[in-house]
């Protein structure tokens, strides 16, 4: 068997390893898809009529907010299964299988492969949810087959930014429970930037913040898709902002699972 063969040979084993365990640990992929679901009802419900009147749209009220909130929803539900990857990671660090699987022979890199494709799986079962129960809820996309297109690839291509920087978050805890809060940030971004509400209202150095932190062009590439709004440079930000991220978790990850157990 050729190299290449093996390697893909042993990441699908290492996949199916990490889908068993959403299936042998529902509770985790329970908590991590509900919470998603949590704030889209709370915000919809508690706070959506006074913010969605302060859009300014033509249908105000909560069925505005809806269609405003729906991307930041998404971007919390990416940012809560990379922090369940984080925390799968680090029990395989702890519990010793990572040291075993060193000197076993299999393809070192099928590794962590395994561990963020079963990640990525995972956020699209979690978005195609949240999305279903919006559109109960009464969210009405006005995407068109190339729009799903394209949010389907760029959703992916985050989510393979995010669980590669949380699968090297996950590799430097010592334990489950630091792995856990390291990630925590990722889904308090979101907040800070144009999920929940327009940078412009925001204070002169918040919205500085906002406007120049990654997952705010996520979050304005992901409403253009889904309701039409002007995407302007978002869209190669998303790109450039989602590879550097990308690149950077994986350069981070590889180092430390590379690095001599002894240390």
């Amino acid at each position: 068997m050729s190299t290449v063969s093996h390697t893909f040979s042993d990441s699908a084993t290492m996949l199916r390893r990490n889908l068993l365990h959403m299936v042998r640990y529902p509770s985790m992929t329970l908590l991590l898809f509900g919470m998603p679901i949590i704030f889209l009802l709370l915000f919809v419900y508690v706070f959506g009529g006074t913010l969605g009147a302060g859009l300014g749209g033509a249908s105000g009220g909560r069925a505005e907010y809806l269609r405003y909130v729906i991307p930041g929803i998404l971007m919390m539900t990416l940012a809560a299964v990379s922090q369940g990857t984080a925390v799968s990671i680090a029990m395989d660090m702890t519990e010793g299988i990572i040291a075993r699987f060193r000197t076993m022979a299999i393809s070192r890199a099928s590794v962590m492969t395994g561990h963020v494709l079963g990640s990525i799986l995972q956020a699209l079962i979690g978005l195609t949810l949240v999305i279903g129960i919006a559109v109960l809820l009464g969210f009405r996309p006005n995407a068109g087959l190339t729009d799903w297109l394209a949010l389907i690839g760029v959703l992916a291509l985050i989510s393979l930014a995010l669980t590669w920087l949380t699968v090297a978050m996950g590799m430097a805890s010592k334990t489950v429970e630091s792995a856990s809060n390291v990630p925590m940030p990722l889904t308090l971004l979101p907040f800070l930037g144009s999920g929940f509400v327009p940078t412009d209202s925001m204070p002169a150095g918040l919205r500085w913040f906002a406007e120049y932190q990654p997952f705010t062009p996520f979050i304005e590439t992901i409403r253009g898709l889904l309701v039409g709004t002007p995407i302007g440079s978002s869209g190669w930000q998303t790109v450039a902002w989602s590879l550097g991220i990308a690149l950077l978790g994986y350069v981070w990850a590889r180092r430390l699972y590379d690095r001599d157990p002894s240390r």
